[in-house]
């Protein structure tokens, strides 16, 4: 009965300002964790039933969820417009470097990254063998309430909502639409969590403020999911595997 009432939504995404079709917008429907992108012409189609909740995306404009209504599922089409983002500018200090001309002194005056990098042949992300953040806790309630615990039960009472990132991870479509994405949005969704609650979570898993800050949304639940599945095996008391810290390539 379920698969009967799974309709087809065809729309089309606009900017609101101008009307003008965006082309590869990220159209994800949460519930049954499907996604596809608008063609050129700014026209999607994506499979939905009443009640879904679609998460629409696209670079430079605000994100938006639209919950589907069985008025919208009628066949006519959608057009949804959204807006551009408005981005504050911050004032930047740019230190400047003199370089002499001589490699061996040059080479003093670069400045270092802290984190080291291994780029491995065929794999589009580098991994992290910097030092990474270790929690420290200054009080005896911060230490028993610890993120990781409290979202290994959370997540224990949420199963589908861990299935879901897993889909995430596993289907071609939509790791590339999550390799593209840095808002963490959908991962907040999932988790129904703020983005500080989702920094603690990544500290406390020992993963470092670079990679938190510059991973992709792919990386993030990848990063969460092996924390999980590595606190699970400590709970359970088998052997856990060695972890591997991903992190994007630096330019």
């Amino acid at each position: 009965k379920e698969q009967d009432s799974i309709k087809k939504l065809r729309g089309r995404i606009v900017s609101v300002t101008d009307k003008k079709p965006l082309e590869s917008a990220h159209i994800l429907n949460l519930n049954l964790v499907t996604g596809t992108i608008t063609n050129r012409k700014g026209e999607f189609a994506i499979s939905a039933q009443a009640n879904d909740t679609l998460f629409i995306s696209y670079v430079g404009f605000q994100s938006i969820k639209l919950k589907v209504t069985n008025d919208l599922l009628k066949g006519n089409e959608l057009e949804i417009a959204i807006h551009e983002k408005t981005v504050d500018i911050e004032e930047v200090t740019v230190k400047a470097h003199n370089l002499i001309g001589v490699l061996e002194i040059d080479a003093k005056n670069v400045p270092m990254d802290k984190y080291n990098r291994i780029h491995i042949e065929g794999l589009p992300q580098t991994y992290e063998i910097g030092r990474p953040v270790k929690q420290e806790y200054t009080t005896v309630g911060s230490a028993i309430f610890n993120p990781i615990d409290f979202w290994y039960n959370k997540f224990g009472k949420r199963p589908k909502e861990l299935k879901k990132l897993k889909k995430l991870k596993e289907e071609d479509q939509l790791r590339d639409m999550m390799e593209e994405k840095y808002s963490r949005e959908i991962l907040m969704d999932y988790m129904d969590m703020s983005r500080k609650e989702l920094n603690d979570l990544l500290k406390d898993c020992n993963y470092s403020n670079n990679f938190i800050k510059k991973a992709s949304d792919l990386q993030i639940i990848e990063a969460v999911l092996e924390c999980y599945e590595n606190y699970r095996a400590i709970k359970k008391g088998t052997v856990t595997k060695e972890k591997i810290h991903v992190n994007t390539k630096e330019n």
